[in-house]
C-alpha cells in the first residue's frame, strides 16, 4: 500500500473527515484531508477519494448541490473515469449524485430526496441492516452476496429516486445497487423503518457501471468498533457485543462497519 494515499475531501460544512481517517487507517489505508481550498490539479497525485457526511454549504438548495459545483468535482470525474476508486458517504453520496458521477453517465439522473417516512418528515437517524447485492462495485464485491450488514443512517435526504420509474429497477438488474436495506431477516426492506428513507428498490447503495464509484448513505465510518453497536441490532453481531460484555472478547475489536467496510483494491496514484 505504500504510496496509495487516500484523499478525504472536506467541503465548508462536512464534519465527518476525522473518522473517515480513522476507518482508512484501520482499513490499512493511508488518508490525508483534501480542503476546497486546494487546486483540483492537486488531486492528481492520489490513489482513491473519499467524500465524507456532513452539511456541506448548509445543504442550502439541495444537499450535495453547491458542492458538485465545485471546481473539484470536474477533476474527480476525470480521475473516475480513469478507474481511481471514490467513495461517498451520505452528504459524499448526495454529493456525487448531483455531479452526475452516479450513476455515471455524465449527466444527473437520480435525485436523493427527502426522506418519505409515515408520520415525521426531516432527519432521521437509526440504525438500519444492508444486504450486499451481486455487483461489480470494488467496494463490495469481496462480500458474499446476502451478507447482512448493520449500519447506522443519519440524513434527512436519502431517497434514493429519479424522474422515471424503470430507472432505479434498471439499475439494480445491471448490478448498479449493492446496497440495499433489509430486514434483520434478511429480507429486502419494504416499509418504515426497516426502510428509513422510501427508496426505490430499497437503494442503500448506487454505483457506476464500471463499479469504482459509489454514493451510499449508511455510515460504516460510525460502526468500527463491536462497541458501538446499538442495543436494538439483532443477529450475529448482537450476539458477539453479549458475549465480549460477558467477558469474552473486547468491545475495541471489529465491528459491521470495519469488517465490513467499503474496500478497494487500492494502487498507488498513476499505477494501473
Amino acid at each position: 500500500m505504500s504510496g496509495a494515499t487516500v484523499a478525504v475531501l472536506q467541503f465548508p460544512g462536512v464534519n465527518c473527515e476525522a473518522e473517515t481517517l480513522r476507518a482508512l487507517s484501520r482499513a490499512g489505508l493511508e488518508g490525508e484531508v483534501f480542503r476546497w481550498t486546494r487546486a483540483a490539479s492537486e488531486l492528481g497525485r492520489y490513489a482513491a477519494f473519499v467524500l465524507p457526511g456532513g452539511f456541506s454549504y448548509q445543504d442550502r438548495v439541495r444537499a450535495g448541490a453547491l458542492a458538485a459545483r465545485d471546481p473539484l468535482l470536474a477533476a474527480l470525474a476525470e480521475l473516475a473515469s480513469e478507474g481511481r476508486p471514490v467513495l461517498g458517504i451520505c452528504n459524499g453520496a448526495q454529493v456525487l449524485v448531483e455531479a452526475g458521477l452516479v450513476p455515471g453517465r455524465g449527466r444527473v439522473e437520480l435525485s436523493l430526496a427527502r426522506n418519505r417516512m409515515p408520520r415525521r418528515s426531516g432527519y432521521y437517524s437509526r440504525w438500519v441492516y444492508c444486504r450486499v447485492e451481486p455487483s461489480p462495485c470494488v467496494f463490495t464485491r469481496d462480500l458474499p452476496a446476502g451478507t447482512l450488514v448493520p449500519l447506522p443512517v443519519a440524513h434527512g435526504e436519502g431517497r434514493f429516486t429519479a424522474a422515471s420509474r424503470t430507472v432505479m429497477p434498471k439499475l439494480l438488474e445491471a448490478g448498479q445497487v449493492p446496497l440495499r436495506y433489509a430486514t434483520a431477516a434478511g429480507e429486502i426492506a419494504e416499509e418504515f423503518p426497516a426502510l428509513p428513507n422510501g427508496a426505490e428498490v430499497a437503494a442503500a447503495g448506487v454505483c457506476n457501471a464500471a463499479g469504482n464509484v459509489l454514493a451510499m448513505m449508511p455510515h460504516p465510518e460510525r460502526a468500527l468498533e463491536l462497541g458501538a453497536l446499538a442495543r436494538g441490532v439483532a443477529g450475529a453481531w448482537s450476539e458477539r457485543r453479549l458475549a465480549c460484555l460477558q467477558g469474552d472478547g473486547d468491545l475495541r475489536e471489529d465491528g459491521p462497519g470495519a469488517c465490513s467496510l467499503p474496500r478497494a483494491r487500492i494502487a498507488p496514484a498513476g499505477r494501473p
